[in-house]
């Protein structure tokens, strides 16, 4: 069955014939729940691909061998772990990584949401958001690609095209005049979209002036100011847009009383691009061709092992590994070069990997691939699969909990099915002196702000063997850093033990704890120890490495 142009990147060629066709198949999978906001039923999903079923399944079973993809009954949903593909494009691309300080710098000095944008054909996608907090805010997701002629970046961008460039937007908006090819895109809420002749002026007044704005091009209200910032080349490396909303400022606004702030930081921003040094390479073994072996043996056809093999192709690149060759490719990902080839060849022609004199560098177009809806998960929501498979396995409730002051705050919770089970809700509080995960998120606290907050916590005391002595429990918190873990016996509560381990960011930094209470009468403390501390050890550490790939290039919320 013929798949989906939209889902197949639309490349004007025929496709090559040592094309992998098992990669096609799994990107255009990844692309249609990417469209779909990260999750579609099976059934969904064989009508969007065009799939049959039985391929469907050993594509999706597959990713999700991979981490890529995780099932919910029928649901086929993506997985924090994928955002690897579109943070290796990042890491090579090294923009968010030198420019975010600075865009970060102008949110907070202008109170307006930044951001920053690169050319992806004849669209625009977005690789790093500073959003403002407040009630009405506006912003875009990492890896949402939106048309030229509907926003800010776009005239700036393409007034660099040539011919070639003008022709293809030209086919592509005669094709699809409505934008459905842009599922960031508000459906109809434009006030007015350019006409062909009146994009091509933009473009060259962009330009020639230097920046341009978006006066409610996407929805009503909403207003930016795009400047691009040049690469030490000369040529435009990104655009830096400040984004507001009518309440606040008109576009014409912008354009008045903060162009010269926009542009002073985006000058401070070249010059860091000029001053930048070529960084080391990190590290990047090959054990992934090892564990698609092993993972071949162990399912037979059910996994698609030439899927991996391509998918893995693209984490090659990353820090310090901008532009590879087809060797140092091979050699990164421990397959033969013929195998990489292959892949890298398909890659090309699905977008996703560009090749000039040799070297091959990653597009923008791996954003697509899943980066948008997984760039706005919340720690709860990356915790809550890895409680509920911790839940199955030692059939008692497991939580995910914030330090909120004194007290820990509940954010995530799978209760167990039980005649007696522990009451605890998300947004339950309990005393942080006297639970499990309390004590894990204290005893994280640095030194001085742990003693300033036991000198005013309140120690309360709530069955005879709570802990509320604030030496004994300073000596107690030494005890949880010291072996990773906290065990409650009753102090909460008469008849409820529990066991917490901590949560930590890509910096190491505890930003939660998770856990497992039980009744006195289902496990003893050795029985907790020995059965339920390393299940929920190896839950803590899923978490985490969740967590720092999600935290890469994208801020994740704890609650």
């Amino acid at each position: 069955m013929p798949l989906p142009p939209s889902l197949v990147a639309a490349p004007t060629e025929a496709t090559p014939a040592e094309a992998v066709a098992p990669l096609i198949r799994g990107t255009v999978v990844l692309r249609a729940l990417d469209d779909a906001g990260g999750a579609l039923s099976l059934p969904e999903l064989e009508r969007a691909t065009g799939l049959a079923r039985s391929t469907l399944d050993r594509i999706a079973g597959t990713l999700a061998r991979m981490g890529y993809l995780r099932m919910d009954g029928r649901t086929v949903l993506l997985a924090p772990s994928l955002m690897e593909l579109g943070n290796a494009y990042l890491e090579a691309l090294r923009l968010p990584d030198l420019l975010a300080p600075y865009a970060h710098e102008l949110a907070g000095e202008l109170d307006e949401s930044v951001s920053l944008a690169v050319a992806d054909g004849d669209g625009v996608r977005f690789i790093h958001q500073t959003t403002r907090r407040r009630a009405l805010s506006v912003s875009f997701r990492v890896g949402d690609l939106l048309p030229v002629e509907r926003c800010g970046p776009g005239p700036l961008l393409a007034a660099g095209w040539n011919e070639a460039d003008w022709a293809r937007w030209r086919r592509r908006r005669a094709a699809d005049p409505d934008g459905l090819g842009f599922p960031a895109l508000p459906p109809g809420d434009a006030t007015r979209v350019p006409t062909d002749a009146e994009f091509t002026v933009w473009a060259r007044q962009a330009g020639e002036q230097g920046w341009a704005l978006d006066d409610q091009l996407i929805e009503p209200g909403l207003v930016a100011l795009s400047v691009p910032v040049h690469a030490p080349d000369g040529t435009v490396a990104c655009a830096t847009s400040l984004v507001s909303h009518t309440s606040r400022h008109s576009a014409e606004d912008l354009r008045e009383r903060l162009l010269p702030t926009v542009r002073a930081t985006v000058a401070v921003m070249e010059r860091r691009l000029r001053e930048a040094e070529q960084p080391e390479p990190e590290p990047h073994g090959a054990h992934r061709a090892s564990w698609i072996s092993a993972s071949k043996q162990e399912l037979g056809q059910d996994f698609v092992g030439s899927l991996a093999r391509g998918l893995t192709v693209l984490t090659a690149f990353g820090t310090g590994r901008e532009e590879l060759t087809l060797t140092a490719v091979a050699q990164a990902t421990g397959q033969a070069k013929a195998t990489a080839r292959r892949a890298l060849i398909t890659l090309a022609h699905l977008g996703y990997v560009t090749a000039d004199a040799g070297t091959f560098r990653l597009k923008p177009r791996v954003l697509a691939l899943g980066y948008a809806p997984l760039s706005r998960l919340r720690l709860p929501q990356i915790a809550q699969p890895h409680l509920e498979a911790l839940t199955e396995r030692v059939h008692d409730s497991t939580s995910l909990a914030v330090l909120d002051g004194d007290e820990v705050r509940y954010t995530a919770r799978v209760a167990t099915r039980r005649i007696m089970s522990v009451d605890v809700t998300v947004g339950t509080r309990f005393p942080a002196h006297a639970t499990s995960i309390g004590r894990v998120l204290l005893g994280a606290l640095p030194t001085a702000d742990r003693a300033r907050l036991l000198e005013r916590a309140r120690m309360t005391f709530l069955t005879p063997y709570t802990v509320t002595d604030r030496e004994e429990l300073a000596a107690v918190l030494d005890q949880v850093v010291a072996s990773g873990y906290s065990l409650v016996d009753q102090e909460l509560e008469e008849g409820l033990r529990s066991i917490a381990v901590p949560v930590r960011d890509r910096t190491g930094r505890v930003v939660a704890a998770v856990n497992v209470a039980t009744h006195t009468g289902r496990r003893s403390t050795q029985e907790i120890m020995t059965e339920v501390l390393p299940e929920l050890r190896a839950t803590g550490d899923a978490i985490t490495a969740d967590l720092r790939v999600a935290g890469r290039f994208t801020r994740v919320p704890e609650v």
